[in-house]
């Protein structure tokens, strides 16, 4: 398992038409330029994502490649800007779930994120049926 943070939030992207922090973009309050920085460093993180995407699908392992074999997750801790840590947005890649959807839950009787992780830990084999606050596992994803 590998743990990978892109920005720390406190420094300037480099990225052109970016003058401020992730951070201070992300408490944009509705400002107009905050909102356009914001999707520019957003843009540029769902770019670097879809290179390793493809990097990983065009690495070959036996009969098959690194995407298939491995489970990428891609998540916020915020929903937005106000410190709205419900129905975060996500996106799960390779692993060999169900892909090409998009899963949306009721934001007010919402299924429980540990969801999805007993799904993707039971998906490597461990023997667990339960994480945190999870109900069980995510239904939609099964191939």
């Amino acid at each position: 398992m590998i743990t990978y943070v892109i920005n720390d939030g406190v420094h300037v992207p480099v990225l052109p038409g970016v003058s401020q922090n992730y951070h201070n973009l992300s408490h944009h309050g509705r400002d107009p330029e905050k909102l356009k920085q914001l999707a520019i460093v957003q843009a540029e993180y769902l770019r670097l994502f879809g290179a390793l995407l493809e990097r990983l699908k065009k690495s070959e392992e036996g009969d098959s490649n690194l995407l298939a074999r491995t489970q990428l997750l891609l998540g916020s801790h915020m929903h937005d800007g106000n410190h709205n840590n419900r129905n975060l947005p996500i996106i799960l890649a390779g692993g060999g779930f169900k892909h090409g959807q998009h899963l949306a839950f009721d934001e007010d009787n919402n299924t429980p994120l540990a969801n999805l992780y007993v799904s993707m830990l039971q998906r490597v084999g461990l023997d667990v049926d339960k994480f945190a606050s999870s109900t069980g596992t995510l239904a939609g994803l099964e191939t």
